[in-house]
């Protein structure tokens, strides 16, 4: 089976869109599929890749996006689609790419939308009062226009079974337990970012608004003002990284901005040598990278208005709110002897190869025609990773 995957808004800079495309795209191959990834870039290339082919097509940057490329010409978009001669179309982009599924439909060529979004979310944080009616409609010409559509967790789910589509399936995203693992934690790093006594936080994800980055700012600052020496690490990049920085020297909060971690052992040693991790995004539809911190050792603190309550499970704490009740939750998940070893088993239950084999059913399964259901997938996705 050839799939050709189409995706929008991934950059070098990207975090869990990339991560998931690449391991995807790895697993299909390693299963006997053939892997095409369509991406926008600065130029044109061709390459063959562990993740299958992947090829890059020109696109203009969005501005004030921070690098991010957006695939505009259809017709070229199409052209390539066409000349590749899919089996199943994957897209990874369900507002400028939506045009893909009806093209689809017209060639004869079963579509799965991933969605790793909640435009529903979205447009609680950013939108109008009437939000909710707009999201809805444009749900719903989502799922009429897909064979499928994938969400990664109940919570993502839940705008589309609201209005009642019938053609949606539930499969996680997964980590790599090998690379992501407590073995990485390494002391002497832990010695020159912080002191003996020290707490050590990480707050992973990139630096934009919907993240609400700046809850991490308030988590340190509460529990300074406990009285509880704390210091937060920040992996990532974005908008808002400059004004974070200016806030956390006025406040004379001790935070260390590290950027975007492009080496990824880098951030494995990061990831198990914290002692918790902060993911205050409300409207994460999965949260990769509080997965990955999960099966460093690392436990938890999460917003209670996401995703995450679902993937952490007993592994972490759910915090509403901002900057006090996460120090409560750190705090509580401190108290806690087994925290690391908690952790680690609940990332045991999101494999990779769990994840491809539920993608790849679903792709199976809309290509026969079959009413897709979360127990259709259930059946074939090994016990306990639909849920």
């Amino acid at each position: 089976m050839k799939i050709v995957r189409v995706a929008n808004f991934v950059t070098a800079r990207s975090g869990g869109l990339r991560t998931a495309l690449r391991e995807l795209g790895a697993g299909y191959q390693a299963a006997g599929h053939e892997a095409v990834l369509v991406l926008p870039g600065a130029r044109h290339t061709d390459e063959l890749t562990g993740q299958g082919r992947v090829i890059t097509l020109p696109a203009p940057e969005v501005p004030g996006m921070g690098g991010y490329r957006v695939l505009l010409d259809r017709r070229r978009v199409a052209s390539v689609l066409r000349g590749l001669a899919p089996d199943r179309i994957e897209v990874s982009d369900r507002s400028t790419l939506r045009w893909v599924g009806p093209w689809a439909r017209r060639a004869g060529v079963p579509t799965m939308m991933v969605s790793h979004e909640s435009l529903d979310g979205l447009f609680r944080l950013f939108g109008p009062a009437a939000a909710r009616g707009v999201a809805d409609r444009m749900n719903a010409r989502t799922a009429a226009g897909h064979t499928v559509v994938a969400c990664t967790t109940e919570w993502a789910a839940a705008e589309f079974t609201r209005i009642g589509a019938g053609n949606v399936v539930r499969v996680p995203l997964g980590v790599d337990l090998d690379w992501f693992s407590p073995a990485r934690r390494d002391p002497a790093l832990r010695r020159r970012w912080a002191g003996p006594d020290d707490l050590l936080l990480l707050h992973c994800g990139r630096l934009s608004a919907e993240k609400r980055p700046r809850r991490s700012l308030n988590t340190l600052a509460a529990l300074r003002k406990a009285g509880v020496p704390a210091v937060l690490a920040v992996a990532g990049s974005g908008p808002l990284r400059t004004a974070l920085q200016s806030e956390a020297a006025d406040r004379g909060l001790p935070v260390r901005f590290l950027g975007h971690l492009r080496d990824r052992n880098e951030l494995a040693v990061l990831l198990a040598t914290a002692d918790v991790a902060l993911a205050p995004g409300p409207v994460e539809t999965f949260g990769l990278a509080a997965l990955e911190a999960l099966a460093s050792g690392t436990p938890v603190v999460v917003s209670a208005e996401s995703a995450l309550p679902e993937v952490i499970g007993d592994a972490g704490l759910a915090a509403p709110g901002e900057g006090a009740a996460y120090a409560r939750a750190v705090l509580a998940l401190m108290s806690r002897p087994d925290r690391r070893q908690a952790a680690r088993a609940q990332a045991g239950h999101f494999p990779w190869t769990a994840s491809v084999a539920g993608f790849l059913a679903a792709h199976e399964s809309a290509g026969a025609g079959a009413q897709l259901s979360p127990s259709t997938i259930s059946a074939i996705v090994p016990s306990g990773i639909i849920r």
